[in-house]
This record gives C-alpha cells, sequence and structure tokens, in this order.
C-alpha cells in the first residue's frame, strides 16, 4: 500500500504522524511511504532522515493526497484537507467528530474511510489509540495551571505546592481516568492538595491503591463535584465519553461560588469541552477570563511538545497501521477492537455516539462494511 504522510496544518501544531523510525517499519513490510517536505520539522526529523529511512519525500499535499491509499495524520483534517479526500481512501488520524459537523459533513462527502484514534478499543476496554496522548495531556494540564495561577498570566498569585508555613494549592479533578490520573500524578507529585471525583467505584478504589492515600477521592455527585469547585484554586476536566460530546459538568452560574482567578482547565475541549464555558484557545492565546475565572482550553494540548507526543503515539498506533497498510478494510472485518475506530465509511455515520451527537442516522461499521 501507498502510505500519505502530510505535515500538520492545524494552528500550532508541531507533531508528524509518522516518525522516521515508523516509516522504516512500514517499508520493512513492503508499503511504500510518501511524507511532505517539513512533516517531521517540529519533531527534528529532516527530509533526509525521512530518505533514509526509506520514504519518498514530495513538495506538497496535494501529491500526498493524490498518491496515497491511506492518509496517517495526528490531528483531524482541516477544510483544505478533507477536500482532497477521495472515496476508497483510508483516514488514520484523531478526528473527536462528536462536536465538529463541518468536518463530519466534509468526511462524508469525500467518501472516504475514516478511523478515529480515540475510538479505538482493546481487550480491556481500553482506548490504547488515545491513552499516549491523554498521559501527556493529563502532565500538561498541571503545567498549565500553575502557569495559569500566576499574578502575571491574570491568576491569583498562587504557587501549586507552596512553602513551609503556606499551604498549597486545592487541585479538583474531574474524572478518574488516563488523564485525571496523570494530573494527579503531578499534581501531588508537586505537593498540591489533590482530590479526584469520578462515578465509577471501581476507579475510585485502584485510585485510592495507586495513590497510597496522597490523594483524596470522591464519588462524583452533583453536590461532591459542586464543593470541590468552591474550594479548588484549580479545576481540571479530564471526562471522556468514548466518541462522543463531553458532559457539562461546571455551569456558567457554579462560577459565580469559586474563587476569584481560580483556574479551569478542560482536557475534554477537544469533544466540546466539559464547562458551559469552555471555548476552544490555542497555545499562542491559551486562557482567557468569564466571570473573574480564568480558562485553559488549549484543543491540542499535546502539540506543545510534539516530540514526547510523536514518539508515544506512533508507538501506540504502529501495529494497526500495519495492518491497515497490509490488509486495507480486510483488517476492520477481521479486528473488532480496530473496527471500534470506524466513524465514516463511504458516506455513511458508521459510529453511534458520533450520530447520536449530531443527531443522524448510523449504520454499524459490520454492515458498512460488507455493503
Amino acid at each position: 500500500m501507498r502510505v500519505g504522510v502530510p505535515k500538520e496544518i492545524k494552528v500550532e501544531e508541531y507533531r508528524v504522524g509518522l516518525t522516521p523510525a515508523s516509516v522504516r517499519e512500514y517499508v520493512a513490510h513492503g508499503h511504500q511511504v510518501v511524507v511532505q517536505q517539513g512533516a517531521g520539522e517540529g519533531i527534528g526529523a529532516g527530509d533526509d532522515a525521512y530518505r533514509l529511512a526509506g520514504a519518498a519525500v514530495v513538495d506538497t499535499a496535494e501529491e500526498v493526497f493524490s498518491v496515497g491509499d491511506m492518509i496517517v495524520k495526528v490531528k483531524e483534517p482541516q477544510p483544505s484537507e478533507w477536500t482532497r479526500l477521495r472515496e476508497g481512501q483510508i483516514l488514520f488520524t484523531y478526528l473527536h467528530l462528536a462536536p465538529d459537523v463541518p468536518q463530519t459533513t466534509g468526511l462524508i462527502a469525500s467518501g472516504c474511510t475514516a478511523i478515529a484514534y480515540e475510538t479505538v478499543t482493546d481487550a480491556h476496554g481500553g482506548l490504547p489509540l488515545l491513552a499516549p496522548m491523554s498521559e501527556v495531556a493529563g502532565r500538561l494540564a498541571i503545567e498549565a495551571a500553575g502557569a495559569a495561577l500566576r499574578k502575571s498570566a491574570d491568576g491569583m498569585g498562587k504557587l501549586l505546592g507552596g512553602v513551609p508555613g503556606v499551604p498549597p494549592a486545592r487541585v479538583a479533578i474531574i474524572g478518574g481516568g488516563v488523564v485525571g490520573t496523570h494530573a494527579a500524578r503531578m499534581a501531588a507529585g508537586l505537593g498540591s492538595e489533590v482530590t479526584i471525583l469520578d462515578r465509577s467505584l471501581p476507579r475510585l478504589r485502584v485510585l485510592d491503591d495507586i495513590f497510597l492515600g496522597r490523594v483524596r477521592t470522591r464519588y462524583a455527585t452533583l453536590e461532591a463535584i459542586e464543593q470541590e469547585i468552591v474550594a479548588a484554586d484549580v479545576v481540571i476536566g479530564a471526562v471522556l465519553v468514548p466518541g462522543a460530546s463531553a458532559p457539562k459538568l461546571v455551569s456558567r452560574a457554579q462560577l459565580g461560588i469559586m474563587k476569584r482567578r481560580a483556574v479551569l482547565v478542560d482536557v475534554a475541549i477537544d469533544q466540546g469541552g466539559c464547562f458551559e464555558t469552555s471555548k476552544p484557545t490555542t497555545h499562542q492565546a491559551p486562557t482567557y477570563l468569564v466571570d473573574d475565572i480564568v480558562h485553559y482550553c488549549v484543543a491540542n494540548m499535546p502539540g506543545a511538545v510534539p516530540v514526547t507526543s510523536s514518539h508515544a503515539l506512533n508507538h501506540a498506533t504502529l501495529p494497526f497501521g500495519l495492518a491497515l497498510a497490509s490488509k486495507g478494510l480486510r483488517a476492520l472485518v477481521e479486528d473488532p477492537h480496530l473496527r471500534a475506530g470506524l466513524n465514516v465509511h463511504r458516506g455513511r455515520i458508521t459510529n453511534r455516539a458520533v450520530a447520536e451527537s449530531q443527531h443522524l442516522s448510523v449504520v454499524m461499521p459490520e454492515e458498512a462494511l460488507a455493503s
């Protein structure tokens, strides 16, 4: 198969779909790889590194999309990219379609087969291609919160870990999954007072064992969430409903009961955000104020550390990408976990959560692939 790797064009996105090491694996399995000039600049991988790995380097994205049987990216296709997709072509990338009607419409019109990293599953019920970026985002969330708390950044002027004689910041993390766990590790490691809220008692028991009492756990009732955000200096939104829009867990009215210049970090912003007042921001302008509460809602947080993020992502996606390159659509038929990643196929939505979020009809992946 011919595999195409365009340069990412989303604002301040520096990751790359395939590293030179991954290209070498594809080539070793008998595939051709075409990489756009400069695609790896953000991770310090020049065009010569890709040529050495066996790729052909071309000048434009148009060339990549025209020759590629499968396009491997990181972020969702932008308007100029989805118009280049075609029927019979596989797109393998993050999509986050639920809150993104224009992209959904563009992918349907293209006729392509769009497979979303974030809905591929594993035998344990996990999301193996979302996990590495969730790990990165969880850790970055605390770094971002620490910066946003500074007075120079419109914060309240509080240090996350405090100092002897001065209490540390209180951090409330809503969601105890991968993002929440890694955010808690970072916050507790810095000396913050940390509480994780979740609706799964088994997960809360696991977290209690992991942190050995260094982090408080609470069942996430509406009352518990409200009590914690009132006391918090930082609130991390780390909830996930796979494929669907994130639930709104903090309303605008509740901002009025929070501490002035407290910080909200919405890691769920790719899925629409879990705070009512969230809106996507960029690394260049990451925060804004609503009712005297600082909001940090960068939609591609891991893009700030593209070297770490690209390699972590490639380690997770490589086996699935190689299966698609070797078997094409048969890989989806044979592997139910990879098939769970199928979101759009030949003009039809094949993910129930996406369809329900946009009030569209759905065709189950098995049926779509059989037709």
